[in-house]
């Protein structure tokens, strides 16, 4: 039996709204040499390969959210054993919580899934049963919120964003690890980083980290004691538990980012909203700040200083 995890993040780039970050852990009857074609293999079967995929080809702006929304609430289901209904319900099956609330964050509890009616239900008996013909269970569906108060907070104690990401990610991969044996996490590449044996050395406490690839595509290390092998590779999402951990990320940032804007929104009418990418992000500030100031919310509450 192999653990499988995959991380990928969204909202790295803005400046409005968290980052979110998404880990997916998978058990498989396979040895970790196996475990890729494994998954993919029963993936291809059938309603799984609907299901997941980069969510930056799954969603766009503008194009609805049934897609995105289906695929993550599909995963989250097979995890924690049924579709949360509401925010408060989704946090508690990922594990999302925030030490610090947004100014937005009545409108996000007040918030009802699927928020596209298109979504439906995916027949996740059905999934679940493909998968175990091939020996898979989807364990766990584990998500970190990074809200700008604590993302601007971490850039003051010295972090830089691509640090920040890293931590955030190998916090939530190495949490899922435990005992477990033979594992395999595979994250999607950290802005133009490199070289992470430092990091996974630290956030795994392993003494002796073997660099085994510090390419243009990927880099790979093995730490031998726990039988362990981490991966960042450009264009991760080609891989199911990167793929679904994408589509989680994607989905709950949307969730915050409709929760921002209905609360902006109605302290500043006539205001568009915003996906809070930089450009835009900046006419949202300019159009919006008398209402950020006359609630009395610090700036650095809401604008993230990337």
């Amino acid at each position: 039996m192999t653990l499988v995890i995959g991380t990928d993040e969204a909202g790295y780039g803005p400046n409005l709204g968290p980052l979110v970050v998404a880990a997916t852990a998978w058990h498989v009857e396979a040895p970790p040499e196996e475990v890729e074609r494994t998954i993919q293999a029963a993936v291809a079967e059938g309603a799984a390969d609907r299901l997941w995929g980069d969510s930056k080809q799954i969603y766009r702006g503008g194009g609805g959210l049934a897609a995105l929304e289906r695929g993550a609430l599909a995963g989250i289901a097979l995890a924690a054993g049924r579709p949360p209904c509401c925010w408060d319900e989704l946090s508690l099956s990922v594990g999302c919580h925030d030490a610090e609330r947004s100014p937005e964050h009545e409108s996000l509890v007040s918030l009802r899934m699927p928020v596209e009616p298109r979504a439906g239900e995916s027949q996740l008996d059905d999934l679940a049963a493909r998968l175990a013909g091939r020996g898979i269970r989807l364990a766990a569906v584990r998500v970190r919120v990074v809200s700008p108060g604590a993302f601007n907070r971490l850039l003051d104690a010295g972090l830089n964003k691509s640090d920040l990401l890293s931590q955030a990610t190998l916090d939530l991969a190495a949490g899922l690890t435990g005992d477990a044996g033979p594992t395999v996490v595979w994250c999607d590449r950290h802005g133009g980083r490199k070289r992470y044996a430092p990091l996974v050395a630290r956030h795994f406490s392993a003494p002796l980290v073997q660099a085994v690839e510090e390419t243009a595509e990927r880099s790979a290390y093995a730490i031998p004691a726990r039988g362990l092998r981490i991966e960042f590779s450009v264009g991760g999402e080609a891989r199911t538990p990167v793929a679904l951990a994408s589509m989680t990320a994607k989905y709950v940032r949307e969730l915050a980012m409709l929760a921002f804007n209905e609360h902006w929104g109605r302290l500043a009418p006539g205001v568009a909203p915003t996906a809070g990418y930089p450009v835009d992000a900046g006419r949202w500030r300019r159009e919006a700040g008398s209402a950020v100031e006359r609630a009395g919310v610090p700036w650095d509450m809401v604008w993230r200083r990337a």
